[in-house]
């Protein structure tokens, strides 16, 4: 009964970490309606993956890689910052491509489910603000639950980490990619190129947030 206890609570983190609307949302979600659901929860499964990374130093006690983190977080998010703005603005200026369907393997049309995999997972472990938060929410776990007095309870815990993040972007991506086959090329063009603006925004914040903090 603990280790569902465990695992439900992990599975709540693992949804707080992943339904807030950011930019891997974004790029889920347009790469659910350009090549399919497929392509979309992979690309999800990267940011669990990540998700799933934090969880690990956060339970398992791995102090000196979150002070390693902090202690560089700036050059993180000036990495992170400068990727988001580079994915973005490269949605934008490329040619737009109609949409893919399921099964579709053409390398023009889609990336491979690889690289939209490593994509979002890279995304996911440049953003040092997701570490702070699972160590928020560390803090609030222990107060609710008891903490965790072992290595295998802290395993169950990210297991429900990752178990719940996937959970989200399979449910995410299944809805989106119900209307997959109904948009047109047209609605495609028009959601790729506004998810790039807005993912570009989103790592044009990074870039001002860190230097506003390096410079004052």
């Amino acid at each position: 009964m603990d280790y569902i206890i465990l695992i439900i609570a992990g599975v709540i983190m693992g949804l707080i970490a992943a339904v807030p609307i950011g930019p891997v949302n974004l790029i889920c979600i347009r790469r659910t309606f350009a090549f399919g659901p497929v392509n979309g929860f992979v690309s999800g499964l990267g940011a669990a993956l990540g998700d799933g990374v934090f969880a690990i130093i956060t339970f398992f006690g791995l102090t000196w890689i979150a002070q390693l983190i902090q202690s560089y977080d700036s050059i993180i998010e000036l990495v992170g910052g400068a990727l988001l703005l580079w994915f973005g603005a490269h949605t934008v200026i490329s040619p737009v491509v109609g949409k893919v369907e399921d099964g579709d393997k053409s390398e023009k049309a889609a990336s491979t489910l690889a690289r939209a995999m490593v994509s979002s997972f890279v995304l996911t472990i440049t953003n040092p603000a997701t570490l702070l938060a699972f160590a928020s929410m560390f803090a609030s776990f222990r107060a609710l639950v008891g903490g965790t007095s072992s290595y295998v309870d802290a395993g169950f815990v990210v297991a429900g980490v990752v178990g719940g993040s996937a959970g989200w972007w399979l449910c995410l991506t299944s809805v989106i990619g119900i209307f997959h086959a109904r948009i047109t090329d047209g609605t495609v063009r028009i959601i790729n190129r506004g998810s790039g603006v807005l993912v570009a925004l989103f790592g044009l914040a990074v870039l001002v947030h860190v230097m506003a903090k390096l410079l004052g």
